[in-house]
């Protein structure tokens, strides 16, 4: 029996094999993964961080639907707030409008920059103005920050970003486990092989 085709040899040469790969694709995404993992821990911790994250959210003062100002009204309201605080270049175009009845307040959240406002649901008051470095922090993680840099329709980045490093992780995941396996096969082989 030729000595390449023995099982021991094609243990250890598939090891070696998945050791390089695992090198190679461990050193070519490091950055990208350290940066996955930084920004990840973060996103868990942004509604722990003390509003430094992800702002906290205010109270207005009426949690009943019927006494709050139309929405068109405190739209309005948001952007002159924005307009005013911040700066009358930015957009007015919005992301969402997070309404959160049982806390009287409702959030208006800015396509472009990270801006947020809070304000209260019935008097319009503006209770909070924030950057949500979450959305910036988010952005990061999943390469949507090139999309907004490039001003992509498609998320074209986000999708090619999300796809080599899901692939990546896979592939690390598999080596990972041969090269944890791989070794103790070998080894029961070669102790079948003396008895």
């Amino acid at each position: 029996m030729d000595i390449n085709d023995s099982p021991n040899y094609k243990s250890a040469s598939l090891i070696r094999i998945f050791r390089k790969l695992h090198k190679q694709i461990a050193i070519v995404l490091f950055v990208f993964f350290l940066i996955i993992s930084i920004t990840g821990l973060l996103l868990g911790w942004k509604k722990n961080s003390g509003g430094l994250i992800l702002p906290s959210s205010s109270k207005g003062i009426s949690s009943d639907l019927k006494t709050w100002l139309p929405f068109d009204s405190l739209q309005s309201i948001a952007i002159k707030a924005l307009h005013d605080s911040i700066s009358p270049k930015l957009s007015n175009e919005l992301e969402r409008i997070d309404a959160r009845p049982q806390k009287g307040m409702v959030k208006f959240v800015f396509a472009d920059d990270y801006w947020e406002i809070q304000l209260d649901g019935t008097t319009g008051d503006v209770l909070q103005i924030n950057r949500r470095r979450s959305d910036i922090i988010e952005n990061i993680h999943d390469g949507t920050i090139l999309d907004v840099l490039f001003n992509t329709k498609q998320d074209q980045f986000k999708l090619s970003y999300t796809t080599i490093m899901g692939l990546a992780l896979l592939m690390l995941i598999i080596t990972g486990f041969w090269l944890w396996y791989g070794p103790k096969k070998l080894r029961k082989q070669k102790q079948t092989n003396h008895t």
